[in-house]
């Protein structure tokens, strides 16, 4: 989908006249405090791209500025590996990015003992499909009706993408699940307007003291995986929740 960038100079600063926040709802969906936080969840985010006016330092590009943080990857008594940070992470602060080999999800069918398969969700999210939670709790989220209008009801259905890290990734395949995380997923957009290839974001739910585990939830349906039977493969969570679902 072709994109029309907005005419900001510098850097974007009026929401009424960005064509970038007009696609956030009017508004830009982070601040400039810490480098760049977001606000709060949304269905989607619409950054700045390359047809854009705007420069690199531009907050609205907070995503694309790569890590700001010291990861480590360390090994866990029944988790296998895990991820922690050296230094302090506010709320809202761009963890990293899950990337990976784009792949379309049928053709992964067969894998079923690769771990690091992130279905690109964004669409089924957005419209609650599936027993997935909608990111954003305000609304429409902002996103724009004509965009979703572009996407027929079999495209709907199930992920058509997915980004697979089996064998080429980085350090977010080993973040863990957990039913009360730190991290939430944001699907960010900049250089095309497709929600089937949404980029994958990871960013801070609360302030996080160093050296606390990362964690995302994976967001399954309890009994949804299966194995090479077609049988429900169980799947112990020792994430150690209150509140753990599993």
């Amino acid at each position: 989908m072709n994109v029309t960038g907005c005419k900001c100079k510098g850097t974007c600063n009026d929401p009424t006249t960005c064509a970038c926040a007009l696609r956030n709802g009017s508004d830009f969906p982070y601040v400039s405090q810490n480098g760049g936080r977001l606000v709060e969840a949304k269905d989607v985010v619409f950054e700045c791209g390359p047809k854009c006016g705007c420069g690199p330092d531009c907050v609205n590009r907070t995503s694309q500025k790569g890590l700001r943080y010291r990861l480590e990857v360390f090994r866990t008594a029944k988790k296998g590996w895990a991820v922690r940070s050296w230094d302090f992470i506010p709320s809202g602060a761009p963890v990293c990015e899950y990337t990976g080999i784009l792949a379309r999800t049928e053709d992964m069918d067969s894998v079923l003992e690769n771990n690091y398969i992130f279905e690109i969700d964004c669409l089924q999210t957005i419209k609650g499909l599936g027993g997935r939670e909608r990111r954003s709790q305000n609304g429409d989220g902002g996103v724009p009706a004509n965009l979703l209008d572009k996407y027929d009801q079999s495209s709907e259905s199930a992920p058509e993408f997915c980004i697979d890290a089996g064998s080429t990734g980085n350090i977010a395949r080993f973040i863990n699940h957990c039913c009360e995380p730190n991290l939430f997923v944001q699907c960010v957009l900049s250089t095309h307007h497709d929600l089937k290839l949404a980029r994958v974001m990871l960013f801070a739910a609360d302030n996080i003291p160093p050296l606390q585990e990362l964690t995302y939830d994976y967001g399954y349906e309890l009994d949804s995986v299966l194995d090479s039977d077609g049988k429900i493969k169980q799947m112990p969570c020792y994430c150690g929740a209150v509140d753990c679902r599993k």
